[in-house]
């Protein structure tokens, strides 16, 4: 059920509320939770928390990669990393929607990556709607930014800190703000 669960989100397909795709993300999710608790709960090496966050995703990371404490993923299952990443303390992934991290991306403390929408019709205000997030290479996203679902940061851009990301960024430029701008 994970794989047709990962189908259906990669498609940009609706999760709809009380489906049983949506019961098997919950699933997924509580059991990412309990495992974040035990990595995060003690001092990691960057290894160490690279090895951790690769056995949630169950798939290999780079070597490369360096993950501060705490870090925090909502479903653990649809994150790509490139190499030379670094993610500093307190990034939040939600990463239903699937997040690709470029290489030599730079993510700041308390970065949020929010991959899910709730639908905007009350009575339906429990569906889900997914859209990845794409960093491209040398990417560098300073602290307490917000990047929201479907937004691809171009290759060599930079996000200020405390910016909100509702659109496309270029290649080779600096956006700030909230909606963040050139």
């Amino acid at each position: 059920m994970l794989k047709d669960l990962l189908n259906h989100l990669n498609e940009g397909k609706t999760l709809l509320s009380g489906s049983e795709l949506e019961s098997v993300m919950q699933e997924v999710a509580i059991e990412t939770q309990k495992q974040l608790a035990q990595i995060n709960h003690t001092y990691k090496t960057d290894l160490e928390m690279k090895e951790g966050v690769a056995h949630i995703l169950d798939k290999e990371v780079p070597d490369s990669v360096r993950i501060r404490q705490p870090f925090y993923m909502d479903f653990g299952k649809n994150i790509e990393f490139g190499e030379n990443v670094f993610i500093n303390a307190s990034v939040h992934m939600q990463d239903q929607g699937g997040i690709q991290i470029g290489n030599n991306a730079l993510i700041g403390h308390q970065v949020v990556f929010a991959t899910l929408d709730h639908d905007l019709t009350p009575n339906k205000r429990g569906n889900l709607h997914p859209a990845p997030i794409v960093l491209e290479d040398d990417v560098w996203i300073g602290s307490n930014a917000m990047i929201l679902k479907g937004v691809t940061i171009g290759e060599g851009s930079v996000i200020a800190a405390g910016s909100v990301v509702t659109k496309d960024v270029p290649a080779n430029v600096i956006v700030g703000g909230n909606p963040a701008r050139l």
